[in-house]
């Protein structure tokens, strides 16, 4: 009888030393819960490719098995391909993606020999039943700034189409560009330029340079030059038709130039000359007006 004693006390002693623990165990697993991404279902075949619309271009894409094979669709950077490798795999699979605007998305991949679905528009999904994607992904670039953040600013900007900066633009062969604005926030420049066409000759973008060069040589060759990437730009590079306006928006890490130097921002059209160049200098940077965080929904924005 003593002996039955001591096995249910050891036992008692034993469940108040580990009881602790599995709670504290069970509510870290509760939490981690909380911040599941849940998985769509997408169900693909050997004969046919199953096609994926995203709301922003593709920067990652992660296949969980050698059953599946995928690229982004020529040409087209928010598109997604993806199809199985081998016929009639049974066990489950996995996709992620995370996408330019911060997003990751997760599939739960099944084969079906006849799939009912074989393009998905995620952009109509996510309206159709108001959910959301996930948190936002970090990218080195961006430092702590969240793409989708970045993302709202430049949208917030564009729409907002607020002219600040008014001496700044270059005007020729019937083509105006002019920078509209320039804007802090988080460590990150927000240039925000339209480009005026008032000839009927349709004009195709090449490209833009953002440059910082010697002042004194900034209207003859370039001798000593320093290249800037933009991090984003809010539209594409597209044609201006002839008789009509576009405007962009393009984000930089901050920077500033010393009082001999300038900044150049450049447009040049393809297969043509109409090139604009327009120069900024230090005291415009370091004008640059904030956004505040506290104002981040598109009306009152500023």
């Amino acid at each position: 009888m003593k002996a039955i004693i001591k096995i249910i006390m050891a036992l008692t002693l034993m469940a108040g030393v580990y009881t602790p623990s599995l709670a504290q165990a069970t509510s870290e697993t509760s939490k981690l819960s909380l911040g599941k991404v849940d998985p769509y279902l997408m169900d693909v075949t050997y004969n046919k490719t199953t096609h994926v619309i995203f709301p922003a271009a593709i920067r990652y894409v992660d296949l969980g098995s050698e059953y599946l094979v995928a690229g982004k669709a020529a040409d087209a950077e928010n598109v997604l391909r993806i199809k199985a490798s081998v016929r009639d795999f049974e066990d489950e699979t996995n996709c992620s993606v995370i996408t330019e605007d911060g997003r990751f998305y997760n599939f739960n991949v099944y084969y079906s020999s006849f799939p009912a679905i074989l393009s998905y528009d995620l952009q109509k999904m996510q309206k159709a039943s108001d959910r959301q994607s996930g948190n936002d992904v970090l990218f080195e670039e961006l430092g702590n700034t969240p793409p989708s953040l970045a993302g709202l600013l430049m949208e917030t900007i564009y729409k907002k189409d607020k002219r600040i900066v008014k001496h700044i633009s270059s005007r020729s062969y019937g083509i105006q560009f002019s920078l509209k604005g320039i804007y802090i926030h988080d460590g990150k420049f927000y240039f925000h330029t339209e480009l005026r066409n008032k000839s009927n000759v349709p004009f195709d973008i090449d490209f833009v340079n953002f440059k910082v060069v010697d002042k004194k040589v900034a209207k003859r060759t370039v001798v000593q030059e320093r290249a800037l990437m933009p991090l984003r730009l809010y539209k594409p590079l597209e044609q201006v038709a002839g008789n009509a306006v576009k405007q962009n928006v393009f984000l930089l890490d901050k920077f500033t130039v010393s009082n001999d130097k300038v900044l150049l921002i450049e447009i040049f059209e393809k297969n043509g000359g109409r090139q604009q160049v327009l120069q900024v200098e230090n005291a415009d940077l370091v004008g640059a007006r904030a956004i505040s965080n506290m104002h981040l929904k598109p009306i009152n924005f500023f």
